[in-house]
């Protein structure tokens, strides 16, 4: 399959890889809010100038982290907020946000709501830090 795009649509989407594992599906299914896909790396062998090799790992991979509204926070990023002038901390651990009081959370908003006992919208209340990232982004202002 081949699929045509500019060079500003590749570029952007270069940009929104966050590691040489992460692909360009990766980014497209994060980006259409489909669920992750796990990919098989299959055994091969074959011969190579007449010697025989195997490479074969047989191993289901799948990037670590939490996936929610199309977005994907890598295992390790860090988010913060401030409110009613207390500052608050969370990481993204297995798969969920621990917010280092032994309570997880499924989404943003969950962790969030956790802090204000309300109805809040956690993609603006939080700052997160991925670790590939040098600075502190809001979640809705994610590169």
């Amino acid at each position: 399959m081949h699929i045509d795009i500019d060079f500003d649509v590749y570029k952007t989407l270069t940009s929104m890889r966050r590691a040489e594992e992460h692909t360009y599906n990766d980014v497209l299914r994060e980006l259409l809010s489909l669920p992750p896909r796990e990919s098989k790396i299959i055994e091969a062998a074959g011969t190579a100038a007449g010697a025989s090799s195997t490479v074969a790992i047989g191993q289901t991979m799948r990037a670590q982290g939490l996936h929610s509204r199309g977005l994907f926070l890598p295992e390790g990023t860090e988010l913060r907020a401030v409110y009613k002038g207390s500052e608050y901390h969370a990481i993204v651990k297995n798969g969920a946000i621990d917010n280092h009081a032994g309570q997880t959370f499924s989404s943003p908003s969950a962790a969030a709501g956790a802090i204000t006992e309300t109805t809040v919208n956690g993609w603006r209340f939080w700052e997160a830090k991925r670790p590939s990232d040098l600075n502190w982004y809001r979640l809705d202002q994610l590169p």
